[in-house]
């Protein structure tokens, strides 16, 4: 009976997107139904939803708030606990390392999860952090490196602690990325992920041998294809009576009394990518226009838009449904990591009117899905938290135009600098071979043949580095195994840096610097604030309270007060201690 209400339920999801024109996905308004009431709330959250916005920093909630919908963040930042003062405390800010630390409460030195890919020291072929070529995608394509498992993952998550002592808890972990479903998830719980070849949501065999009938329902339904000729544009007004675009702001905050977009730089920049988006760089843009229909190539196009979010999380509306998470005395974990932001921030900038309207939609998206939680489990029977794996900085172009330092740098660059000094130091050769994550990768064989030891070619490479005008700091593994916790950035480069799998010398450019050969668009993986500085929001007032925490926090100390709060122990290789929660 469960299995025919879930295909009913999809059925008509799916009618409800076929007859979409505009505007927010119909699937993800709440149906209209009692709420569940709940008289009390139990000893522990029945369902903990964990939810992950790809590539958000805290700026953007802090600016946004007034524009927001009164449920949705809102939720958080008028009813639950803001800590104001977030971050990360590795260097190396990127997606699959953000996402690892997240659950397991440990940095990258832990976790070996030190980039979305590196290059493995030994044999110097690449390697993706959640790839597994024992494992498959059921029913899509696997690509060489795809990401199928959590074995390279070197530590264990809350999902695996909560399992380990309750086996009939269930932990999963959903994304429009490979790495934001698999890493949260841990090694008992289960993955899916968006096929951007077919338009589905799809776990692996590391799981399970097939998909459960929601699952199958929920594809077969087709709600991609559904999304075909949406059209994005401005949700709130982006010009004034007279076709002005720039007012003033209204007296008393920051909405704006026409143009709501003011304060963002406007879209159809030169330094906004129209690479893979919907519609170049400009708002509105129709899903699909130079394409005749569905297929792998509209597919691609949906994360990069409001519509990956709305489509994940209707994935997450039907995993509750499918699974039963929250329905008894035995509690689950639903990590929901929302993709399309970071996508957006790196085509357009955080600072764009796109990334602007996209805060705004994932606002008004959140809303429907808690209020949608609500009335299947009832306000007081789950708990939900917030945060996003890394932040992001300005375009450089933008920042130069407000008076900042800033520019776009390329690896490529950093190597020749290197062989050039490292040449004149030892002889000509190819001293460094490439970069790997924040790393130089050196010839090791060369380093033997000159008979030099490595130690001392490293020393002489960092010498080198630091003479460089766009470098920052330079790390040796001398440096990196040491105790030494006054040098700048080095404790946080220290907790990025894996010695089996990071290459042996870390380099820091500086602040402004964009790390990329891109010429549009932006980017993140820095020590600086604006990538480590990110939301931490929860929501759950039997839980966690309601309050600003105005103290330094880490992202790492969210896995020690989930422990706390599931009641069960902390993840073994944790580094975090629970928040300060405002009580």
């Amino acid at each position: 009976m469960s299995q025919r209400r879930s295909f009913l339920l999809l059925t008509t999801l799916a009618t409800a997107l076929l007859a979409a024109c505009s505007g927010p996905i119909p699937i993800l308004q709440p149906a209209a139904t009692k709420a569940v009431a709940a008289p009390a709330s139990p000893a522990r959250p029945k369902l903990v939803v964990f939810i992950v916005i790809d590539g958000l920093p805290m700026r953007q909630v802090l600016e946004n708030r007034e524009q927001f919908s009164p449920d949705g963040f809102r939720r958080f930042l008028d009813r639950g606990a803001t800590f104001m003062d977030a971050h990360y405390a590795h260097a190396h800010t990127v997606t699959a390392a953000g996402h690892s630390v997240m659950m397991t409460g440990a940095y990258p030195q832990r976790t070996g999860i030190i980039s979305n890919e590196w290059v493995d020291p030994e044999t110097r072929k690449p390697v993706y952090n959640t790839q597994d070529t024992d494992y498959h995608y059921i029913g899509n394509k696997t690509g060489p490196m795809a990401g199928t498992s959590p074995r390279m993952l070197q530590a264990e998550t809350v999902g695996d602690v909560l399992r380990t002592a309750d086996p009939l808890s269930k932990v999963l972990g959903i994304s429009g990325k490979d790495r934001g479903a698999i890493l949260p998830a841990g090694h008992k719980g289960t993955a899916y992920m968006y096929m951007s070849s077919t338009g589905q949501f799809a776990s692996s065999t590391y799981y399970m041998p097939q998909h459960p009938q929601w699952v199958e329902a929920f594809n077969a339904a087709k709600p991609a294809d559904a999304l075909f000729g949406q059209t994005w544009a401005p949700l709130l007004p982006d010009k004034c009576e007279d076709g002005s675009t720039r007012r003033q702001p209204v007296a008393g905050g920051p909405i704006y009394a026409c143009d709501a977009y003011a304060r963002s730089a406007a879209d159809g920049q030169p330094f906004q990518s129209a690479e893979g988006s919907v519609n170049g760089n400009r708002l509105p843009a129709v899903l699909g226009q130079q394409l005749s229909g569905p297929g792998p190539d509209f597919y691609k196009l949906i994360l990069p838009t409001p519509y990956g979010d709305q489509l994940t999380l209707a994935f997450a509306r039907a995993a509750v449904e499918g699974e039963g998470l929250g329905q008894d005395d035995h509690p689950d974990i639903l990590s929901v990591s929302l993709s399309s932001h970071d996508y957006i921030n790196h085509a357009f900038g955080p600072e764009s009117k796109l990334s602007h309207d996209h805060m705004l939609r994932l606002d008004r998206d959140l809303q429907a899905f808690f209020q949608y939680l609500d009335q299947r489990l009832g306000a007081g029977n789950y708990m939900a938290m917030l945060t996003a794996d890394h932040g992001f900085a300005d375009t450089p172009e933008w920042a130069k135009s407000l008076g900042r330092d800033a520019k776009r740098f390329g690896s490529k660059a950093l190597v020749a600098h290197a062989n050039v000094g490292l040449s004149m130091r030892f002889g000509e050769g190819k001293w460094v071979t490439e970069t790997s994550a924040m790393g130089l990768l050196f010839d090791e064989k060369l380093i033997a043949q000159r008979g030099l030891k490595p130690d001392q070619v490293y020393l002489a490479a960092r010498d080198i580095m630091l003479m460089h005008p766009e470098v920052e700091a330079v790390f040796t593994p001398d440096q990196l195994r040491s105790n030494d916790e006054r040098t700048p950035y080095l404790a946080q480069m220290r907790k990025s840096w894996h010695p089996e799998r990071a290459a042996p010398v870390q380099v820091i450019m500086k602040e402004g610097r964009l790390f990329s050969t891109r010429t549009s668009g932006s980017s993140h993986g820095t020590p600086y604030a604006y990538d480590h500085h990110v939301p931490i929001l929860a929501w759950g007032p039997a839980w966690v309270g309601q309050g600003a925490v105005n103290r330094w926090v880490e992202v790492a100390d969210i896995a020690p007060t989930l422990a706390g709060i599931l009641k069960v122990g902390v993840p073994r290789q944790a580094q975090g201690k629970p928040l300060p929660l405002p009580r």
